[in-house]
Parts: C-alpha cells; sequence; structure tokens
C-alpha cells in the first residue's frame, strides 16, 4: 500500500510540474509575440500601411467620414488606441478622412424669406437661425448669411439674417466678413449698426506732393500753409496731408461669424494684403467711423 502511495504522490508531483511549464511556455509564446500599435492618426493611408506592416499588424480601413480638421486620404481615427499592445497579427480598424464636406450653399442674399429657405432646403441643407434688424424696405429680405455661398462645411446649416420693418430687437447674427475688401466690409458693417476697428492692414498711401519745380503757379488759400520758392521760381501751396485709410482683405474677425451681434457692437477685422505691393501698416485696432 505504501508504494502504491509513493508512486501515485510522484505521478501527481510530475503532472503539477508539467502543468506549470505548459503554462509559461503558453505565456511566453503569447506574450513573446506582442507588439506596439503605433498613432496612425494624421498619416496618409500608404504611410499608415507601411507602419503598420513594419509592426507587424493588419491594417483595416473600416470607414470614411467627412472632417474639417483632417486632410483628406488620412487617417482620423483607430481602434484599439495607439500605444496599445496587442498579438503579431492583429487587426487594427481605421477610419479615412474624406476632408470637408463640400456642400454648393447657395447665394440667398437679396431674396425673401420664402424664396431663401426653398432655395436652401432644395440644395438638402438644413435652415438655421433666423435673426431680424431694422432696415428700409421691405421686410423678411436676406441681409446676410452663414457661412457664406460655396464654403466647405461638415454639418451643413445655414443661417439668416432678414430685415424688419418694425426695429423690436437690435440683435442679430453675426456675418462672415473673412475674404472681403475692407471697404465692402466696412460699408457691411456701418449698414448693420457694427462699429468697425482694424487690426494690421495696408495703408493707402497718399499722392506725392510735387516738387517746386515741377508744381505750376498757385495763389496762396486761406488756411493753407505755402512753400517758399527758391529765387525765380513761383511759391506752392502744400495740401494738408491725405488721411491714411486701412485697406486691404479681411483675413480674420472677432466675433466670428454665427454669433449673436447688437447694434453698436465692436467687430475686429484683420487686414492682409490684397496682393499689391507692400505698403505702410496702418497702427494697429485703429477705429474707423461709422454710422450709427
Amino acid at each position: 500500500m505504501k508504494p502504491f502511495l509513493k508512486w501515485t504522490l510522484m505521478g501527481l508531483g510530475m503532472l503539477v510540474v508539467m502543468l506549470l511549464f505548459a503554462g509559461l511556455t503558453l505565456r511566453i509564446a503569447l506574450h513573446g509575440h506582442e507588439v506596439t500599435i503605433p498613432d496612425f492618426a494624421g498619416m496618409t493611408v500608404g504611410e499608415a500601411s507601411q507602419a503598420a506592416l513594419k509592426t507587424g499588424v493588419d491594417l483595416n480601413i473600416e470607414n470614411k467620414f467627412y472632417s474639417t480638421t483632417v486632410p483628406v486620404g488620412r487617417v482620423l481615427s483607430q481602434a484599439p488606441a495607439a500605444g496599445s499592445r496587442v498579438r503579431h497579427g492583429w487587426q487594427v480598424r481605421v477610419t479615412e478622412s474624406l476632408g470637408p464636406q463640400q456642400v454648393t450653399i447657395p447665394d440667398v442674399v437679396g431674396d425673401p424669406l420664402q424664396e431663401s429657405s426653398m432655395e436652401i432646403r432644395k440644395m438638402q441643407l438644413d435652415l438655421g437661425t433666423l435673426a431680424h434688424i431694422g432696415a428700409p424696405g421691405d421686410a423678411e429680405m436676406t441681409l446676410a448669411q452663414t457661412p457664406p455661398p460655396n464654403a466647405g462645411v461638415d454639418q451643413p446649416r445655414v443661417n439668416l439674417l432678414l430685415s424688419s420693418t418694425v426695429n423690436a430687437s437690435s440683435a442679430f447674427v453675426m456675418p462672415s466678413f473673412v475674404g472681403m475688401s475692407f471697404g465692402a466690409a466696412n460699408r457691411m458693417a456701418i449698414g448693420l449698426g457694427l462699429k468697425v476697428a482694424t487690426i494690421g492692414g495696408v495703408a493707402a498711401a497718399p499722392a506725392p506732393a510735387p516738387t517746386p519745380a515741377q508744381a505750376p503757379a498757385a495763389p496762396a488759400v486761406p488756411g493753407q500753409p505755402v512753400v517758399p520758392a527758391a529765387p525765380g521760381q513761383p511759391a506752392v501751396a502744400v495740401a494738408p496731408p491725405a488721411p491714411v485709410v486701412p485697406s486691404g482683405v479681411v483675413t480674420e474677425q472677432s466675433p466670428e461669424s454665427g454669433f449673436r451681434a447688437s447694434r453698436g457692437d465692436v467687430v475686429r477685422l484683420t487686414l492682409g494684403a490684397s496682393g499689391a505691393a507692400a505698403a505702410p501698416v496702418a497702427p494697429a485696432a485703429a477705429a474707423v467711423p461709422t454710422a450709427h
């Protein structure tokens, strides 16, 4: 009986040892082939495929979504997340960006509300916020819209600023001035009752004053300075310096389009060169006279 018990215990001990070695071997086999998933976000599909092949994981493009932040053809998201430890050959699902959705947004400025809404819905867009402002002429006419025509958006929704014969509220939706010349933006802002301040921009240089040798003789004008002429030359009347007027194209604005605004609010326009030769820059945040 004792030898039998002895051999039984020995057999059980050997079985336990074998099981321990088997478990350890399996653990080493599994974790010995683990890899770390790289960060594919922002890579092109080609770059992500090469990185996946080098790492030892399988890349699968599962979805394609529109995005206004990630350029077209690049990885938008991934699962599992970057830095995760997976087995060699594990499948990583990624979403490819289609870029911003190029929706044809119609130009409805100047149309009655009924026509504007019909045009917006005909393009399968959503009619967003409707704000009113007192304006001469017919009521319910579209004065401004955001986003502007032909803008690239991910969720097409068009907000309208409409005219009203009754100035019950001075609140309206801030339109977009980006891309407009300063003159057009300033006229539009004045029409909405906004005060304009410019940041940067290009100053319109006044015409050079004629030299004494080139200028014809001119009678003195009361209140206007006269430059003494050289012997034998007529006196030259010097015109007062022309006011510095900002010019250029609006590159940024604050508040941005779509925000709530009221008559008398200040809109700050950042101006950039319009492609002409650089001229002296106007002082920062120079207020431009506006109509109330």
